[in-house]
């Protein structure tokens, strides 16, 4: 008897995860048309100092706009759209 195993999605693992962590997910686990409100941002001075310039402070809101799940992610904050490297939008930490 053959027994079939079955790998989770990256998405079931965020979702998974998200309940672990009161919904609080990166937002690059977010798929393009989600919208989502700024927790907290993980990183040093350098990162949050650039993070807050653009926009991306704790309470605003952000509508993910492009993200293909590899590559550069396009979120719209504060009425302008802003292009993220994967490792930017990984620390910056969103409620959905």
């Amino acid at each position: 008897m053959k027994t079939e195993t079955k790998t989770e999605s990256k998405t079931e693992q965020t979702t998974k995860s998200a309940v672990l962590n009161n919904g609080v997910v990166p937002l690059s686990a977010l798929r393009a048309g989600e919208r989502c409100v700024v927790v907290r941002l993980a990183g040093g001075r350098g990162l949050l100092s650039r993070m807050a310039s653009l926009g991306f402070t704790p309470g605003a809101e952000v509508t993910v706009v492009q993200n293909f799940g590899r590559g550069p992610l396009i979120a719209r904050v504060r009425d302008a759209r802003i292009a993220l490297g994967r490792g930017e939008a990984s620390k910056i930490l969103v409620r959905r």
